[in-house]
């Protein structure tokens, strides 16, 4: 349930980069910084303010927001870690912040590829449960009973 919620932090405040939301979302991911106290909270707001002008400037903006969801990942990963109190504040700015992006920043695209005999079991926002039988075994694997 936390890595939901630390995914789910780090796609909005990274989808929130570069859209009329950005305030909010910066005002929001500040106040939750300020548990590493006003050097962190500093340091955070200079990062904060670094990728955004990123995805401002940027020809391409999705592949920047997504360059930069592991590294908001982490800080929101991190700061959980110490301060799992922060967990519930976390919630409720995800929510805020997902009221006020623009529909195509609610909107998220996975692309899963298998080939060459792979297999790819992919979701978003729920849960991917697989039982597998080895081929030969039953269970509609498509083997011929002979």
């Amino acid at each position: 349930m936390l890595e939901e919620l630390i995914l789910a932090g780090g796609t909005t405040v990274v989808g929130s980069m570069a859209t009329d939301s950005w305030l909010a979302a910066r005002g929001g991911v500040t106040r939750l910084f300020r548990r590493r106290g006003e050097d962190g909270q500093s340091a955070i707001e200079a990062q904060l303010d670094n990728n955004a002008a990123l995805v401002a400037r940027a020809d391409d903006a999705e592949r920047v927001r997504q360059t930069l969801l592991p590294l908001w990942l982490l800080e929101l990963e991190s700061l959980l870690d110490q301060h799992p109190e922060a967990a519930d504040e976390l919630r409720e700015l995800v929510d805020e912040i997902r009221e006020r992006l623009p529909a195509a920043e609610r909107t998220w695209v996975q692309n899963n590829v298998a080939k060459d005999g792979g297999q790819v079991f992919a979701v978003q926002g729920g849960n991917v449960i697989v039982h597998q039988t080895l081929p030969g075994q039953g269970g509609g694997s498509g083997a011929v009973a002979g």
